[in-house]
């Protein structure tokens, strides 16, 4: 997948793609769905994806609370997996967000990028003050001479799948009802960075990782996939994480913390995937050190039986 950021300095081979327009926070099934009309639309162009970096909702609320699902890395993976052969992942700055949908469709869509076709959902706003409506990029498609598909929203039973729906989820504790929008599990990924290797004393070592700028799923501790792409130890791992601030340590910054099972090596550095399988509980303090290891047992035994019946 070839990945293009700026859409005045497009090369030859890279336009006349047949392309999704989103910000695909999540690539759920909604998302795919979009994707996949871009495919069928013209499948001798090149697949296509135009999104734009930063989330355009970072660019107006900067001080508004972590929403993304995914970070920038992690939705390029999992686009190139879906057979994403053109990524257009424009800057969001003053320049773009000032184009009247016009400007947005002449400079952009015909002339920048040379689109050949564009696939947008139903509910597709675009230029300055979101003015433009799906309906008015058929129309500027059929003047400039690229063609214009609108996709209906996706529905999951009497709901709308929707990136909103699924931070609803996992706010609430439901991975699973995330992951039948998402039609994947619910990760989060990145390297494994050094602890305090609280967890190693207890006799649980566990995998750290960051979770800055994400949106928080409910604290608390879940059962995981544990996935480390790439180095010696890479492959599929079952374990059980714990999402906060470890409320019985003081006041923390929010991570990740996984306990591998029958996991032996170092993992500092190496990029990792932990699917959110199941919740568990929620954070909790106890009274004494052997108060919390014996829990640990429980919530690792729990864990365990969770995941071997996937």
């Amino acid at each position: 997948m070839r990945i293009i950021r700026d859409y005045q300095f497009v090369e030859p081979a890279d336009r006349g793609a047949s392309a999704a327009i989103g910000n695909f926070d999540g690539v759920h099934l909604g998302h795919r769905s979009v994707i996949e009309m871009a495919r069928a639309a013209a499948p001798d162009a090149p697949l296509g994806v135009m999104t734009f970096e930063p989330h355009p909702r970072m660019y107006f609320t900067p001080d508004a609370p972590p929403f993304r699902l995914m970070s920038q890395a992690a939705r390029a993976s999992r686009l190139q997996k879906l057979g994403v052969q053109r990524l257009y992942e424009l800057p969001f700055n003053a320049g773009l967000a000032n184009l009247t949908p016009e400007a947005f469709a002449a400079r952009v869509i015909r002339d920048g990028l040379g689109l050949r076709h564009v696939v947008v959902g139903a509910d597709f706003c675009f230029g300055h003050k979101r003015a433009g409506t799906a309906e008015d990029l058929r129309a500027f498609g059929q003047e400039m001479g690229f063609g214009v598909t609108i996709a209906p929203l996706l529905e999951q039973g009497a709901n709308t799948v929707s990136s909103t729906a699924i931070r609803k989820a996992l706010a609430n504790a439901r991975p699973r009802d995330a992951a039948s929008m998402l039609g994947h599990w619910h990760r989060v990924e990145g390297p494994v960075i050094g602890g305090e290797q609280r967890g190693r004393e207890l006799g649980y070592p566990t995998a750290n990782m960051s979770v800055d700028g994400l949106h928080p799923p409910a604290f608390g501790i879940y059962a995981v996939l544990f996935d480390v792409l790439d180095g010696p130890h890479r492959g599929q791992y079952h374990g059980v994480a714990s999402l906060g601030v470890r409320p019985m340590f003081g006041e923390n910054r929010p991570n990740l913390e996984t306990f591998v099972f029958d996991f032996s090596g170092d993992l500092y550095g190496a990029p990792v995937s932990v699917a959110l399988v199941d919740f568990l509980r929620g954070e909790e303090n106890y009274d004494s050190l052997e108060a919390l290891i014996a829990q640990m047992d429980r919530d690792s035994a729990q864990a365990r039986a969770i995941l071997a019946a996937l």
